[in-house]
């Protein structure tokens, strides 16, 4: 692509980015009026109005039970049985390498914890994330294929709950069941939530150049992918409630989400078929809830009944997610350019399972994407390079009309049709190329994949800025080179823009990921090999044999 092409092509898919910054993409999340105060209601889905507690009490903190496996370490609160924090041991935190990744937590003045409880009209006893249960050990580690947690509430109203937490090798779905003991005279009804309750600050590492959806989200079969943003929440803009047989509730963030799930792939969905599963996504006293409500099958006096929900909390990662439940893989959240950006990185996935490196995944997708735009590009280098042997010709005219503007300007264009020369056919090309690009950023910055994925010598993260700043000066060089191709511009002036502009618009990539700056190094390297050997081919043409 040359130079003057180029600079026009990164100004409007700056220009539509920004734009879709400003007008379509997430908004930065509102700072909760009060984010410490984490009040915790009953969800309303969950449980009748007569079954509801009185909530005033901030977020308790009881005895904590320390699980650590391969790749998770998790503390669960004795008060409710809460999931407090989560640890992602093979993801460094944004701001410190040293440290993992804190997914969920309650501490640093963040909020981001599962909760799950009981309610039934009948029997108000029952356990909720309030009650106070006991563990046989605090402290929990992974010696085999997995790893449970016992925790038990006091009985009461003749009923006895035990909730276990199910770790396993290599998973970040975590598996919590509850059994419930009917020990009265009575049948019992009840029925279980399940929420994500967090804050609405920005997630870690949030950077100007790296803002995604942070929020609620739902999914099920009937009714498909929905996020909602904290911002409409506040507003009352989408109060969700809503009833399905199967899908998922979570939260997700850049590169991270997590997720209750009714429906495992493959698998029996929760929801009873005579009553289905109920979501419910909300504000709560300046913390936002996503819940879903799962009905139990009525447990006969003596008999005790089970529920198991999986807690999907990890990165969100294609292959592990597309097999954990329907619909996950939306978490991969590309806005309006999941139209480009999907199959561009189902093509970089089955690229790096040849190659096992995303660096070289991107340069070879790189190739496939010039490949495929060959035949218009070439057609556009073509036009320009028999524009650039017209310079001599073009300086005759500037140098024959003088001041006189008009008359040159009929005359370059007399000349262009004469030579059957379109000056506008790169402009085709550019067009096409733009969703590719800006679905190539989406893909490339919303993929989990590339977080800490090396590349070869300095490169260890393709999802950061190149640390020494090499492929953004090498960007900056080759778009320098691309403005020797070309025909320069009539205008003195204009042309001193041309050769500064490329610098100036490259300074934009000393910001971007790695990754996607590699993208551009080569895709400007094949623009230039294929420019000059175009140029080389017309300027062959145009030469006259002299007879000896």
């Amino acid at each position: 692509m040359d130079s003057k092409r180029l600079i026009i092509f990164i100004v409007l898919s700056m220009g539509i980015l920004l734009l879709w910054q400003e007008y379509f993409a997430p908004k930065a999340p509102p700072k909760p009026v009060a984010a410490q105060t984490a009040t915790t209601d009953v969800p309303a889905a969950a449980a009748p109005a007569a079954a509801q507690p009185a909530d005033t009490a901030q977020l308790a903190r009881g005895q904590r039970v320390v699980v650590t496996t391969d790749v998770l370490r998790a503390e669960i609160d004795t008060q409710g049985g809460d999931l407090r924090q989560l640890s992602l041991l093979k993801h460094d935190a944004a701001e410190d390498p040293n440290k993992p990744f804190d997914l969920l937590t309650d501490k640093g003045g963040r909020t981001y914890i599962a909760q799950t409880g009981l309610v039934s009209a009948a029997n108000p006893q029952l356990p909720t994330h309030k009650t106070v249960f006991s563990a046989e050990r605090t402290a929990y580690s992974l010696t085999g294929d997995k790893v449970e947690v016992r925790l038990t509430a006091p009985e009461a109203g003749g009923v006895k709950v035990a909730k276990v937490y199910t770790f396993r090798k290599g998973g970040y779905d975590i598996a919590v069941r509850y059994e419930v003991t009917n020990l009265g005279t009575q049948p019992l009804t009840a029925s279980a939530y399940y929420r994500l309750l967090r804050d609405g600050k920005a997630p870690e590492g949030e950077g100007r150049f790296a803002h995604t959806f942070t929020g609620p989200a739902v999914f099920t079969s009937e009714h498909k992918f929905q996020k909602v943003s904290f911002e409409d929440l506040d507003k009352n803009k989408a109060d969700y409630a809503r009833s399905a047989g199967d899908g998922w509730v979570g939260m997700v963030q850049h590169y991270f989400l997590s997720a209750w799930i009714l429906k495992p792939k493959d698998g029996s969905s929760v929801c009873s078929s005579a009553t289905a599963c109920r979501f419910e996504l909300k504000p709560t006293s300046g913390l936002y809830s996503a819940a879903a409500m799962v009905d139990l099958k009525p447990i006969a006096p003596g008999q005790t009944g089970t529920l198991t929900v999986p807690l999907y909390a990890g990165p969100e990662e294609y292959d592990v997610i597309t097999r954990v439940a329907d619909g996950l893989e939306y978490s991969k959240d590309y806005g309006w350019v999941h139209i480009f950006a999907s199959p561009l990185f189902w093509l970089l996935t089955k690229l790096h399972a040849i190659v096992q490196n995303w660096g070289w995944a991107i340069i070879l997708l790189t190739l496939i994407v010039k490949g495929v735009f060959y035949p218009l590009t070439a057609a556009s280098y073509r036009s320009m390079a028999k524009m650039k042997a017209l310079s001599p010709r073009l300086e005759r005219l500037k140098e024959q009309y003088g001041d006189d503007r008009m008359k040159f300007q009929q005359a370059v264009m007399e000349m262009y049709k004469t030579e059957k020369i379109n000056p506008l056919g790169g402009c085709l090309p550019i067009l096409i190329q733009i969703p590719v690009f800006i679905g190539l950023y989406w893909a490339l910055l919303a993929s989990v994949e590339l977080r800490q994925a090396p590349w070869v010598l300095w490169i260890h993260d393709l999802s950061r800025p190149d640390p020494y700043y090499v492929l953004p000066a090498l960007m900056a060089i080759s778009m320098f080179v691309q403005t020797f191709l070309n025909p320069p511009p009539t205008d003195p002036m204009q042309a001193k823009m041309m050769k500064i502009m490329p610098i100036a618009f490259s300074v934009m990539f000393f910001f971007f990921p790695a990754g996607l700056v590699l993208y551009w190094v080569v895709n400007n390297i094949l623009s230039i090999s294929q420019q000059w050997y175009i140029n080389r081919q017309i300027e062959q043409a145009k030469k006259v044999v002299l007879p000896s």
